[in-house]
């Protein structure tokens, strides 16, 4: 079954070979009567032509690699190691180009030993990955003579058909629970949160419900009824529900040693229904009506989870340098950036979160495992490693995070607290504004 299912495959691959060089050759037939003439059959047949860009901002960049090295690292960095998905597409690259030329010189030389000396690629969002590489071959004879060959070839890989995958349907009428966990230290910071929450969704009646999660250590625990930490939060708490007579913030104390977010997500998923979509926020973060309903839209039960990438605000002592911040900043590359390395807020449904955690706590080998693994791990990992559902990453423009100055659990696993890391240092300032900073403190020094 299977040589058979592989024989009529190969004809049909060779049959739409053929067709597709029939295809290239009424393009070229074709532009003879053009205006431009073959000028206009523009290189590879039948590929869209290149993006062409209306100011220097939009030129697209060349990437400069080597079959061991990357010099365009997405951490910034100037050089890093050609591994993983890249190290593939660099190898597949250049031999597909070492066929094609023995392909197309044969059998007058016959090329071997390849050795890549320069590699240059582009990524053009309407025709696909451009690719320009310099060869050092050795070219062999029919006489059987041998000598070096130095060629310079491009290259395309052309984006493939875009598929519409079938997604479940949604509404925008779905309620959002938002859980805001909050410690002692972050007590200041929630109050700016529930002011700005109060103007953008108290007061145009959005369909969701704020809820505060408490997390008491066991001293703090003690001294409640003496000097509760969050009294000052319940009181504001308070205020607006007596402002707002239909909103009610409900609010849940959890008592813990360590402050570990699964272990109060476990708590808060317990107490409400399978059915519930969840928004987890940080004090920090300023909620919208508009990324509520995006929330809702890419949250889907069973199917998806959904992490915006949110829009941090810069140091304003950095970005502004001694003037004062506007109210709102605009989405420009002066006032902050899309932090990739965040992945506090999170859309997901108490279901899939369950079958997650249920997953979790059946791959561990004993309790003090789950016990490590509930201090280690985020949401975010739990999602990826346990879940089995798409975990949708996507810029999110309507979701602000004002800057303040964090610091990382140490008890996150390497991976979590180097992201947490990286979110903070790039979250002071762009390149541009801490070097000029640092020319600034250099020219008062040397005065």
């Amino acid at each position: 079954m299977y040589r058979l299912h592989k024989h009529f495959t190969e004809m049909e691959l060779q049959s739409t070979y053929e067709e597709i060089e029939k295809l290239q050759a009424e393009i070229r037939n074709v532009s003879e009567v053009a205006v431009d003439g073959n000028r206009s059959a523009l290189w590879p047949v039948g590929v869209p032509p290149p993006f062409e860009p209306k100011t220097r901002f939009e030129v697209l960049r060349w990437d400069y690699f080597s079959e061991e090295q990357l010099y365009s690292c997405a951490d910034g960095s100037p050089k890093c190691p050609l591994e993983g998905a890249d190290r593939l597409d660099v190898a597949d690259v250049i031999q597909t180009a070492v066929a094609e030329l023995n392909r197309k010189y044969a059998p007058t030389l016959r090329l071997s030993k390849r050795r890549l000396v320069n590699g240059y690629r582009r990524f053009d969002p309407t025709r696909g990955m451009e690719y320009t590489l310099d060869l050092q071959l050795e070219a062999r004879t029919e006489a059987g003579h041998s000598g070096p060959l130095a060629c310079r070839v491009h290259l395309v890989r052309p984006l493939s058909q875009v598929e519409i995958i079938p997604m479940p349907y949604v509404t925008e009428a779905t309620r959002v629970h938002v859980l805001l966990p909050l410690t002692s230290a972050e007590r200041a910071v929630a109050l700016r949160f529930l002011d700005l929450y109060a103007s953008n969704l108290f007061e145009t009646a959005e369909n969701a419900v704020l809820t505060f999660l408490f997390i008491y250590d066991p001293l703090e625990a003690q001294r409640v009824g003496q000097s509760d930490v969050f009294a000052e939060v319940k009181a504001k708490v308070a205020a607006h529900e007596r402002k707002y007579p239909s909103v009610k913030v409900p609010w849940i104390s959890v008592k813990t040693e360590s402050p570990a977010l699964l272990r109060v997500l476990d708590i808060v998923s317990r107490k409400h229904p399978v059915d519930t979509l969840f928004f987890l926020a940080t004090p920090d973060t300023v909620v919208t009506t508009e990324f509520l309903n995006r929330c809702r839209m890419n949250a889907i039960s069973g199917w998806q989870a959904f992490f915006p990438v949110h829009f941090q605000e810069y140091d304003p002592r950095v970005a502004y340098h001694d003037q004062p911040p506007p109210a709102t900043p605009d989405l420009v590359r002066e006032a902050g950036h899309f932090d990739r390395y965040a992945f506090d807020e999170a859309c997901f449904y108490n279901a899939d979160y369950m079958a997650a955690r249920t997953h979790m706590a059946g791959d561990t080998q004993d309790n003090r495992d789950t016990e490590d693994l509930l201090e280690t791990l985020d949401v975010y990992d739990v999602f990826v490693r346990y879940s089995g559902l798409h975990v949708f990453r996507a810029v999110e423009p309507a979701l602000h995070q004002r800057y303040r100055n964090r610091t990382c659990n140490p008890r996150l696993s390497e991976e979590s607290f180097h992201r947490c890391v990286q979110s903070t240092l790039e979250g002071v300032g762009s390149r541009s504004q801490l070097a000029m900073m640092l020319f600034e403190q250099e020219a008062g020094n040397s005065t």
